[in-house]
């Protein structure tokens, strides 16, 4: 198997992406915050004492999706230019989705991944003061398109 950012000395290096083409290219991630009946219900009903925790998670993984090259020392520098971050409430968890959309050489499978689990850790701190056991659980890419590999997905497995 050839691992593509290490070079024949077995040294890491960033892939030159010089060559290829921009395509449009987008993934999606998904992860769920659990949280206790408390959290969940204050969630429901508007009254986590730290305000919209909703908003802030939603606002903090768009961001977050945009600082990838910071955070990952091999990571390219692409234009970011889609990003939505969804939050849905279910029983015991929300569901947090993000799909990131560029028009670049390379993919944003990380952007995706990286919203989704900075949004998940923003929801956690808005509500660690209500529930100190939030986690965050089953965090992976579900689809990808564009690029030479083209489309691709899957469904999480269950919890």
């Amino acid at each position: 198997m050839d691992f593509t950012h290490l070079n024949s000395a077995g040294t890491a290096y960033m892939v030159d992406v010089t060559q290829k083409q921009p395509t449009v290219r987008t993934a999606t991630a998904e992860g769920e915050v659990v949280c206790s009946s408390a959290v969940m219900t204050a969630l429901r009903e508007g009254t986590v004492p730290k305000g919209d925790v909703l908003a802030v998670a939603r606002i903090a993984g768009i961001s977050a999706a945009k600082k990838v090259p910071e955070l990952l020392p091999l990571a390219h520098t692409i234009g970011v230019h889609g990003c939505a971050v969804d939050l849905e409430l279910a029983d015991a968890h929300v569901k947090i989705t993000a799909t990131v959309r560029t028009a670049d050489r390379t993919g944003v499978e990380m952007e995706a991944l990286t919203a989704v689990n900075v949004a998940a850790l923003a929801l956690i701190d808005m509500v660690k003061g209500v529930d100190r056991s939030a986690y965050i659980r089953r965090c992976g890419i579900v689809a990808k398109s564009g690029g030479r590999s083209g489309d691709w997905s899957r469904t999480l497995p269950e919890a």
